[in-house]
């Protein structure tokens, strides 16, 4: 598996899948979810609604993953994961985030994708301490067995964020 990281807009990415660090409804929200809902156009948020809700408003439960169409955008696919809100890493937040991540990868090789990006999820709004993220995120992508993905970027929207995962991928 080739690791990248790269500063750019995941919006404008020509990948298999570009992963949605969404919410639990998967009906758009702010930041990296807000940005590719308005990217892909109306087609991705009606595709999101026709999804089953597994309890009152939730498609996809903290810590899971769910795939649809890229619709507008280059990537062909999108995998929404809803990531944990940081709560002081008490209330099982990293198992969580880790889980996001082997989901979204357990999908992508599923599928058969060959390439997939990540932004830096729960770093956002949810407040996930940015070091600690990125240390699972590059430790869970790392240790996947499968043969799908073959290209993993970890796409930042700054370089403050790509060298932290630089720095992190180096001591893993």
């Amino acid at each position: 598996m080739r690791i990248e990281v790269v500063i750019a807009d995941i919006t404008t990415l020509d990948v298999d899948a570009i992963v949605n660090a969404a919410n639990e409804t998967l009906l758009g929200g702010g930041g990296v979810d807000g940005a590719i809902h308005r990217a892909a156009g109306p087609g991705l948020l009606a595709e999101c609604r026709a999804l089953p809700e597994v309890r009152a408003g939730v498609r996809c439960p903290t810590g899971e993953a769910r795939i649809t169409g890229g619709h507008a955008l280059p990537a062909r696919h999108v995998i929404h994961t809803a990531g944990p809100v940081w709560h002081g890493g008490t209330v099982g937040e990293a198992p969580q985030l880790a889980s996001c991540y082997r989901n979204c990868l357990q999908l992508a090789q599923a599928h058969g994708l060959r390439s997939i990006a990540f932004p830096a999820i729960s770093c956002g709004v949810y407040g996930y301490p940015p070091e600690r993220a990125v240390a699972i995120a590059a430790d869970v992508v790392r240790a996947w067995p499968g043969a799908r993905p073959e290209q993993v970027l970890f796409c930042c929207f700054d370089r403050s964020m790509a060298q932290r995962y630089d720095a992190s991928l180096a001591t893993t």
